[in-house]
């Protein structure tokens, strides 16, 4: 059975002038439910962190910061959320979720959540609105745990993943590989295993046609035993922020080029839903829930 992570803290409100669509992580359950896509049967309330997990991953300090709500000013800016004690729960219930998910798809040969796709947080500092790594996490829990000893992350949100790249440059046993927007957001990048830019306005074609060259060819060479996907929507020609020109079904072929790969190779694989900020939220739902129709059909 396919398992999906979600909570209701996923949908934790922000201030106005913070505007960050939380509500699709209500609005995407929802959608599927009433679809007969998925049933209630499907979905999961992750479970509590632990801080050795974390402490895999993030440094002492930091995380001691984060629970203890002490980070300076000067830190909290590039995170971009305003501090409280519930939204560092709801980050570290994303975390918690993704490590289950990792779990259940070694169980199951998939598994997603809702949230997560923290690519922005490093070992010891929070940026662009992410805190806790969750794949990182969940990468470094499977390795601890001897679960997985060699792992992919295929980030393909439209953001460079500099923190989970940060994380894992001297890490052997994870290739992290990252497609993202040349002139977007992280400005100063960091060395992914591989990274691979596009310009500002790229569509379907050039983007798959580069996708379908690397990734079969990828994972035949490194031959992984667990594989985690970070499915940002913020490639769509209507994201406000992302600067590409992918459409819909554009976004939903590169969804079927992974999880077809994955279950063709029978690797294990986790999907967290990354960025998506259209200005019409149906346009962000209807291209996650498509990762998750994709995700039904596939492996049922």
């Amino acid at each position: 059975m396919l398992k999906v992570a979600y909570s209701k803290i996923y949908n934790h409100p922000l201030p106005e002038n913070h505007r960050f669509p939380m509500e699709k992580y209500d609005l995407i359950p929802k959608k599927l439910i009433a679809e007969k896509t998925l049933s209630l049967e499907n979905f999961f309330e992750p479970g509590f962190l632990n801080k050795e997990d974390v402490l895999l991953t993030h440094s002492n300090d930091y995380y001691d910061k984060l629970v203890t709500q002490s980070l300076t000013k000067k830190e909290i800016r590039p995170i971009g959320f305003p501090m409280s004690k519930l939204l560092i729960e709801r980050e570290k219930k994303i975390a918690q979720g993704t490590i289950e998910c990792a779990n259940f798809s070694i169980k199951n040969g998939i598994s997603m959540n809702i949230a997560g796709g923290t690519h922005h947080a490093f070992n010891e500092k929070g940026e662009g609105f992410c805190m806790l790594n969750d794949q990182a996490i969940a990468a470094n829990y499977l390795l601890n745990k001897n679960l997985a000893k060699k792992i992919l992350i295929i980030d393909l949100d439209v953001h460079q993943g500099n923190g989970t790249a940060s994380i894992f440059r001297n890490e052997t046993n994870v290739f992290t590989l990252s497609f993202h927007g040349k002139k977007n957001y992280p400005f100063k990048k960091e060395k992914s295993d591989l990274d691979v830019e596009f310009d500002d306005g790229t569509e379907d074609v050039e983007y798959l046609t580069k996708l379908e060259d690397i990734i079969p060819n990828l994972i035949k060479i490194l031959n992984p035993d667990f594989i985690f996907y970070l499915s940002g929507v913020d490639i769509l020609k209507t994201d406000k922020l992302g600067r590409l020109d992918l459409s819909i079904e554009g976004c939903k072929k590169r969804d079927s080029i992974i999880l077809n790969i994955c279950k063709t190779f029978d690797i294990p694989l986790q999907i967290s839903m990354g960025g998506g900020y259209s200005k019409n939220i149906e346009d962000i739902i209807d291209a996650h829930c498509n990762t998750f129709r994709l995700a039904k059909k596939i492996y049922s």
